[in-house]
Parts: C-alpha cells; sequence; structure tokens
C-alpha cells in the first residue's frame, strides 16, 4: 500500500457505522509506505498502519 500526504484512507469496520474516513496527514515510511499518521473529521489524529480492510484514494475532501 501506497499513499501520500493529502489522499484520503478508508477503513472498513466490523459493525454497523464503525467505517471510517481520514486525511493522512504525513507519510512515515519509505515511499510512501505505511504507517500514516491520519487526522479524522472530528480532529483526532492516530498513526495507522493499513491491513486490507484499508483502501487509499487520492486527493483531498471539498470544503
Amino acid at each position: 500500500m501506497h499513499a501520500t500526504v493529502g489522499n484520503r484512507i478508508h477503513i472498513k469496520g466490523h459493525g454497523a457505522g464503525m467505517n471510517q474516513t481520514g486525511e493522512i496527514m504525513e507519510v512515515r515510511g519509505p515511499d510512501g509506505a505505511p504507517p500514516y499518521l491520519v487526522r479524522f473529521p472530528d480532529g483526532h489524529q492516530t498513526l495507522v498502519y493499513p491491513g486490507p480492510d484499508c483502501v487509499i484514494e487520492s486527493g483531498t475532501p471539498e470544503n
């Protein structure tokens, strides 16, 4: 998995309403590899090591 700053990450949850989407703020691995520092819409930031239930989308959300 490869990403750049500004990409969006979609994390699929295992229950109703458990899906999350956040913006990649920092790429800490070499050549776009994980881990990624991700900011979620509520302002929470966390380091994400994406698994097979994650999808990277290029671009940033429109305001």
